[in-house]
């Protein structure tokens, strides 16, 4: 186990775990946290972590391989202290055309799969009576979106999960929230047609999309010494895109 150092904040460094930590949004909140001081696992099942992160093959919809790489995590950066739940998938379709694999898919990896691994780091977590667990939800869980009825409601659903596990371990120092980005500038979305681009910007109060950076920025406050007495929330990352639903 590291010695507990300080980060740039003066801080003291956590044991961080962020699943679908190897690309896009995933890679920049892995690196926000090394930049900040945190010893950092990410799980994933691809792909190259960011220099200086533990990198642990994990299938969040394997309950063995959870459990296996949690313990990995444990056994190199100590009993983890903040969790993102980022890894999610798409397999968009209109619902008359939306298989039942297509919906099992999307639900066994971004709702079943952030289930396994907030109940696993809620163990340490409540033991050590500090912790933090963001999920990475997203607008569409809130406004909606055609075609998508899958994933909307696997976003939406996490609300429900950071509220519950507020009323239920939020006495033990363990926060739990939910940021919800909008259309942000990834490899996704650097191959969509440029009238997709234009429409989305036409929807959007703040005409462009977001950065990955700034996502990260947000999960990085909600999992701070500062955002203990934050819990249950939804922190938008949308530019305005869904505001009041």
């Amino acid at each position: 186990m590291s010695a507990v150092t300080e980060t740039s904040t003066n801080s003291p460094a956590r044991s961080v775990v962020v699943t679908g930590g190897n690309r896009g949004i995933g890679q920049a909140i892995v690196g926000r946290f090394l930049a900040a001081g945190h010893r950092v696992a990410s799980f994933d099942m691809g792909g190259e972590p960011a220099t200086g992160a533990l990198g642990v093959n994990c299938n969040v919809t394997d309950a063995d391989q959870v459990e296996a790489a949690f313990k990995q995590a444990e056994e190199a950066n100590g009993p983890v202290e903040i969790l993102v739940a980022n890894a999610g998938i798409t397999k968009d379709t209109l619902i008359l055309r939306m298989s039942d694999a297509d919906w099992d898919a999307v639900i066994n990896v971004n709702l079943t799969g952030a289930f396994r691994v907030a109940k696993r780091a809620a163990k340490s977590m409540i033991r050590g009576r500090w912790g933090r667990i963001v999920f990475t939800g997203s607008v569409v869980g809130l406004y909606g979106s055609a075609g998508q009825v899958n994933y909307s409601s696997s976003k939406a659903a996490l609300v429900g999960m950071a509220r519950s596990l507020t009323r239920e371990i939020g006495g033990r120092g363990v926060t739990a929230n939910v940021v919800a980005p909008g259309f942000i500038e990834t490899d996704m979305t650097a191959v969509l047609p440029d009238d997709v681009i234009a429409k989305y910007l036409a929807a959007i109060p703040a005409a462009r999309l977001g950065q990955v950076a700034e996502v990260a920025a947000a999960v990085e406050f909600l999992a701070s010494e500062e955002a203990g007495f934050i819990s249950g929330a939804v922190l938008p990352g949308a530019g305005g895109l869904g505001m009041g639903h």
